[in-house]
């Protein structure tokens, strides 16, 4: 390779880096930032009328509502973890994930969406009548506030954060988070209102019915749904590193609002008995993780052209293998592929820590700008040394960060 074309794919790499955002910090306490105050007004709004109505009600269900907490404590962890595992590339810093979970948990939940369904409902009734509303309205209600009210999120994140939301698999990602920190927290005010059925009677009982029946279908609530809306959003926007498409903005924002209110509007679908609720839970469950494993498949592509920019000249210079860099850069199952090309269990071991090791090679480049410094000269000989199977050295000091 010439010198001309080393120089040519360093460029490209640092242009990536800058226009991904990889590795770049996220500041929370902008002072000078109006978002950051509309932000810290509503979500402590949110938080405040939350545990108001848990510390009104506390003393008459408390077994209920510390049962439904943990529960949604373990599960929210869980999805929390799989949905950072999912951000493999320009990963977002765990700070600009807590604001979002806040946001969807406080500002969005209880300062917004909250009142807006009861006017929005109240509005129905009085146009078409109270059954119908009573029937209806929350299908064609929540789907157009609570949906709207996480998307503020995503507005106000991008206002803080401009270069850190870069992408529509930023959005994505982001979207998740908002949706999470919905879910969990409608979750534990469903299982204490649960609690509060018959007087108070057999409060633990009554909880984790409502319980089992948001774990069991939470996966296709709040989080795919805003993780949808999202996506679609930057895609209506348009952002630095993703060109603004309009339809298909709307087609995403259209789709989570219409899985949202199916899903809220079940009850009128499913009359002719419990079978028939069943299957079409499953159904709407089968639908929703199918359009959401494909719009993943659809945004991640930009975020995989990143990586492979960023990694580039590791493989112009030998430091990674073009096999390891098509791996990283590629899909579950390309990766899944080249663990198993390994001779035997050790070797597909191996394997699979050269890829990890190769993204915390990028991390490093990423946060580096492109420059090599003691922390990426580390990073580099990690992959040399597990593709190789060496020991760790005691000269091979990890590069504080």
């Amino acid at each position: 390779m010439t010198t001309t074309s080393t120089g040519d794919i360093d460029r490209v790499r640092v242009l990536a880096i800058e226009q991904s955002g990889w590795g770049r910090s996220f500041t929370f306490y902008q002072p000078r930032n109006l978002a950051f105050w509309v932000y810290v007004l509503l979500t402590a709004s949110g938080a405040l009328l939350f545990a108001s109505r848990i510390g009104n009600t506390y003393g008459a269900y408390s077994r209920a509502i510390l049962v439904t907490a943990a529960v949604f404590a373990v599960y929210g962890a869980l999805l929390w973890w799989f949905t950072q595992h999912i951000d493999r590339y320009a990963r977002q810093p765990t700070k600009i994930l807590v604001v979002a979970f806040c946001w969807g948990g406080f500002a969005a939940t209880w300062a917004m969406a909250s009142y807006a369904n009861t006017a929005l409902i109240g509005i129905y009734g009085k146009l078409f009548g109270h059954a119908w509303a009573q029937d209806w309205g929350a299908g064609l209600a929540a789907p157009f506030t609570e949906e709207t009210a996480k998307g503020f999120g995503l507005l106000l994140l991008i206002a803080l954060a401009p270069r850190l939301v870069r992408t529509a698999f930023d959005g994505f990602i982001l979207g998740a988070f908002l949706g999470l920190g919905f879910e969990i927290i409608e979750d534990i005010a469903y299982g204490m209102n649960s609690g509060a059925a018959q007087f108070g009677a057999n409060q633990v009982d009554a909880a984790l019915g409502t319980v089992f029946l948001r774990v069991a279908t939470g996966a296709t609530g709040h989080l795919l749904y805003t993780a949808l809306f999202c996506a679609g959003l930057v895609y209506l926007l348009g952002r630095p590193a993703e060109p603004r498409r309009i339809g298909r903005g709307l087609l995403l924002i259209g789709t989570a609002m219409l899985l949202h209110g199916l899903w809220d509007s079940m009850a009128n679908f499913a009359g002719a008995g419990i079978g028939a609720a069943i299957g079409l839970i499953v159904l709407i469950m089968a639908v929703a993780l199918a359009i959401v494993v494909r719009v993943f498949a659809l945004t991640v592509g930009r975020e995989r052209e990143f990586l492979a920019d960023i990694l580039a000249p590791e493989v112009a210079t030998g430091a990674i293998t073009s096999e390891e860099a098509l791996a990283a850069c590629g899909n579950a199952k390309a990766r899944r592929a080249f663990r198993r090309a390994g001779a035997d269990r050790a070797a597909r071991r191996r394997r699979g820590h050269v890829l990890d090791a190769v993204h915390d090679l990028a991390d490093a480049l990423a946060a580096e700008h492109g420059e090599v410094t003691p922390r990426v000269e580390f990073a580099r000989a990690e992959v040399a040394r597990l593709r190789d199977g060496r020991p760790p050295s005691e000269a091979m000091l990890p590069v504080p960060l």
